[in-house]
């Protein structure tokens, strides 16, 4: 995590708070969490407004005061360099304890803190105490504030490319944002220039906001900004094509015996008042158990790339692939081989019933070497799944159908399923992915291999 959106306080300048106390809600790509205060005080001042969104992890959110400190004592925050120390450990100062945005979201306390207005935000964090100077670009004079060049760089667009309208044609945020929107066009010397292969091989960018709308009729499209979740998706997923080796391996599983086998459990399932069953296990209950068995059968391709080094899991952590609204969540089963398939089933629902309504707690979801994306119930036959990193392999798992095939020169029909397994290349070499899939197969085909 890199920002959030400050999505709720729950208190208000003046209030009294005790270490513990919930002030607010910061809200993820993935989940909403609580902020609790670090120490007792009141509440001096708020410097981010409830509904801001991008709030950098590490940004100063509020001020809270101890007896006989005075609000007004508080400097306005300044961005923070080199690196931002944790909320815990922000030291005290006779003008008030600092709130920091990454109390309830210490996962990746990377980003800096910048406390300068957030794009995209409903209200402004904190001002910088003095305007910083203007910038010069290599090829001539092109004045811009820090904040604009970060904007324009994040959107792939030359600062030399936008018309200014701040101070002596200074480009300002509100500049950037409309060249983003394409409300006002690029300068035709450069406009071009975003789109152009980086110097050096840097990886392309692909054409930007403007570029892409300028294509297109106007009034012929709806123009929907992307959330939190669709953002870090669509990042992950990017860097995951781009940075890992990715090769596939396919293969059909015969089911027919796990099929008779999942008959006969969910036929032993009590039954309520009302008839409904007190279970009811699913094909993927069955391919998780295997993938997860496959993977302590097959050890050296339960791993995960870590630059120098691989990492060899003890334990077969399996994600499950959970469509929600807007994007997708991974919850992880942990120890999923030695779970019962009634387990693995209830603890599937589980996960996936609060990762709709964004309600997993960030180790829920974090973790794991492999994971099982299943587009059968959609009637998709076979797809390549893209690794989520830094997990070495997904099997990606079509829908159960009946097959004609040939069986020692006699034509029968059986109920045949297509997985597809993606590796990373750099932790699992194609013979040992071709062995764990062939693992998987037999255990998937004769369900009782599962126990043994």
């Amino acid at each position: 995590m890199e920002e959030g959106k400050l999505a709720k306080w729950h208190v208000k300048e003046g209030d009294s708070v005790s270490s513990g106390d919930v002030i607010a809600e910061i809200e993820t790509d993935k989940a909403t969490m609580e902020v609790e205060a670090v120490d007792e005080g009141k509440i001096g001042k708020i410097l981010v407004a409830e509904g801001t969104e991008n709030v950098k992890v590490n940004a100063v959110i509020a001020v809270l005061l101890q007896d006989g400190e005075s609000a007004d004592a508080v400097p306005a925050p300044q961005a923070e360099a080199p690196k931002a120390a944790p909320a815990a450990e922000a030291p005290k100062a006779d003008a008030g304890t600092v709130t920091r945005a990454d109390a309830a979201t210490q996962t990746a306390p990377t980003a800096k803190a910048d406390t300068n207005s957030n794009s995209g935000s409903s209200a402004p964090a904190a001002k910088p105490a003095a305007a910083p100077a203007p910038a010069k670009s290599d090829g001539g004079k092109v004045f811009a504030s820090p904040l604009a060049r970060r904007l324009a760089k994040e959107a792939g667009i030359e600062v030399s490319a936008i018309s200014g309208t701040g101070p002596k044609g200074r480009v300002v945020k509100s500049d950037v944002e409309a060249a983003k929107s394409g409300k006002t066009p690029l300068k035709a010397a450069t406009a071009s220039a975003a789109s152009a292969p980086a110097a050096g091989g840097a990886a392309p960018t692909g054409m930007t906001k403007a570029q892409v709308i300028a294509l297109y009729e106007e009034g012929s499209f709806e123009l929907v900004p992307n959330d939190g979740m669709r953002k870090v998706v669509a990042a992950r997923l990017t860097e995951s094509k781009q940075t890992v080796p990715h090769f596939y391996l396919s293969l059909d599983c015969k089911i027919d015996a796990l099929m008779s086998a999942r008959e006969q459990i969910n036929a032993t399932a009590p039954k309520s008042k009302d008839g409904k069953p007190a279970f009811k296990l699913s094909v993927n209950d069955f391919v998780m158990k295997a993938w997860a068995v496959a993977l302590q059968r097959v050890p050296m391709a339960n791993a995960t790339w870590a630059g120098d080094s691989i990492l060899y899991h003890k334990r077969s952590d399996v994600a499950v692939a959970v469509a929600v609204p807007g994007g997708l969540f991974t919850p992880v089963v942990k120890s999923c081989d030695t779970k019962t398939l009634r387990e693995i089933s209830e603890e599937v629902k589980d996960l996936a019933g609060r990762a709709k309504s964004k309600k997993l707690a960030p180790h829920e979801y974090q973790g794991g070497a492999s994971s099982v994306s299943n587009l059968g119930m959609f009637g998709i036959k076979s797809f390549s799944a893209v690794i989520n990193p830094p997990h070495g392999t997904i099997l990606a798992v079509g829908v159960g159908e009946e097959r004609v095939y040939a069986d020692a020169g006699q034509v029968k029909i059986a109920n045949f399923m297509t997985v597809t397994l993606s590796c990373d290349h750099r932790a699992v070499d194609g013979a040992l992915g071709a062995e764990l899939l062939g693992v998987f197969k037999g255990l998937i085909e004769n369900p009782v291999m599962m126990l043994a």
